[in-house]
Parts: C-alpha cells; sequence; structure tokens
C-alpha cells in the first residue's frame, strides 16, 4: 500500500448514500484535514453548486470543509465552456447548475441555443427532452454534465443524467460530449485544481464506471470503496481492477 500526497474524493455513495451517514467516511476526510493533506471531492452530482454542498456536507455530515474542497462536474462544464466560441445555452438541469452559468457571462436560451448542457434534473418533463431533441438535431452541440445512470439514496437508486441522455441519444443519433467523470476534462482540471502529479494522486470512489475509470484512463492509482454502486462482484466483468478495494474508507490507512 503506497502513501499518497492527495486525494480525489467521490461524494455520493462514497461519503454518504443519500441523507444516510458513513461515519468512517467523515473520520476520513476528518484525517486528512487533521494531517493536513490535499485533497479535492470531484463530483459528477450538477445540481447543488459548491457552496450548497459544504452547507450540506455541514449540516448532514458533519464534514466542514468550504467549497474550495469541491469541484463538480458542472464547475467543469463552465470552465469547458469559456474555451469555447458561445454564449447561448439550453440548460437541463436544475437551477444551481442553471445560476452557476448565467454568473459565468452566458444566455439561457431554450429557442435557437448553441448548444445543449444535460444534467441531472429531477423535475424534467417530456417537453423538455422534446426541445432539447429538435436543438440538437438543428446542429446545437450536446453536452452531458455525467453519464451516472443511478443515483444512490438512502431508499435506493434513482435515476441518473446517464439515463436521461439515454432518451436524447436515442431520438438524435448523436453523442454527447462527456465533461464528468470518467472523462479526463473533468480529471484534467481536478488535478490542475489540487496542484499535484497524477503519479501522487488516489482516486477513491464507490462507482466502477465513472470514479474508478476516471483514475483508470487518466493514469491516477484508484480505491474503490464497496459503500455504494459497484459490489465486489460485479468486478467478475471488468477487464481492469482497482488498484486497492475497501468495504469502507475506515479500513484505508493514511
Amino acid at each position: 500500500m503506497r502513501r499518497y500526497k492527495g486525494y480525489l474524493i467521490d461524494l455520493d455513495g462514497t461519503l454518504y448514500i443519500g441523507k444516510k451517514r458513513l461515519y468512517e467516511a467523515e473520520q476520513f476526510i476528518n484525517t486528512l484535514l487533521k494531517k493536513d493533506i490535499p485533497f479535492l471531492c470531484v463530483t459528477n452530482n450538477s445540481t447543488r453548486s459548491p457552496n450548497r454542498i459544504a452547507l450540506f456536507l455541514k449540516e448532514k455530515f458533519n464534514i466542514i470543509i468550504d467549497e474550495s474542497f469541491i469541484y463538480t462536474s458542472g464547475l467543469a462544464s463552465i470552465d469547458y465552456l469559456k474555451k469555447q466560441t458561445i454564449e447561448r445555452i439550453m440548460v437541463i438541469g436544475e437551477d444551481d447548475l442553471k445560476q452557476q452559468i448565467v454568473e459565468a457571462g452566458f444566455i439561457l436560451d431554450n429557442c435557437s441555443p448553441q448548444m445543449v448542457i444535460q444534467g441531472l434534473d429531477r423535475a424534467c418533463y417530456y417537453n423538455q427532452i422534446k426541445e432539447a431533441c429538435f436543438a440538437i438535431q438543428q446542429g446545437a452541440t450536446y453536452v452531458l454534465t455525467n453519464s451516472d445512470e443511478q443515483y444512490p439514496t438512502e431508499k435506493g437508486f434513482i435515476p441518473g443524467a446517464g439515463a436521461i441522455a439515454k432518451i436524447i441519444i436515442a431520438t438524435t443519433k448523436i453523442t454527447p460530449l462527456l465533461i464528468g467523470k470518467p472523462s479526463s476534462i473533468i480529471m484534467n482540471g481536478a488535478v490542475n485544481k489540487i496542484g499535484l502529479a497524477k503519479q501522487d494522486l488516489l482516486m477513491i470512489g464507490d462507482n466502477y464506471n465513472t470514479d474508478i475509470l476516471a483514475g483508470i484512463n487518466n493514469g491516477i492509482d484508484t480505491l474503490l470503496t464497496l459503500t455504494g454502486v459497484t459490489q465486489r462482484k460485479d468486478l467478475a466483468r471488468v477487464d481492469i481492477q482497482p488498484t486497492y478495494i475497501v468495504n469502507h474508507l475506515g479500513e484505508w490507512t493514511i
């Protein structure tokens, strides 16, 4: 077991499940803070801004960090947008994502958008998906914040952004540009933000198809925690195993 200089850590399913506390994960974060070890929470969830995530972590799980410790697929999407020559965007996503896009200087436009950005929207309805499909077929670039098909809650899984995307992809026959894990877009942004070399980092998460592949595809060692989506039996079907596997983060020695 190597010692790492820094950690990239998933949120949902890794540090908590819905509103359920994972006490070993809370202790893990507190240990990182006490030892002043750099870490960044890298989440595919675009429904909350970093500030609201920090407040949520504090109020629900006694994890006290500020927004500088959080990098979302929403932030990564905005970093990507700033490199493009567009201004009009249709958003299928929740209010925080829309607000962040507006604050970054872009215009929300459902009539003639140059780009459709789609994330998780738990209030999404058929007409929104229909209009997004029309816009994409008429030439708007299709960007997906994350491809998670399942979203863990304390009661079970609910459809994620990837589940909504399957409808749009089936209708338009267009493959979206993926921003979130396992894409290199969010991972390069996270590595730049934490300021450490990839070989000095460990990517921690509960979902093989997003968190673990994000590490594998981007040259970063991985730690799978069996507290969320992927279970040990699922690993029989994958080509490359995680670098490490734990039942929960209490089993990992910092």
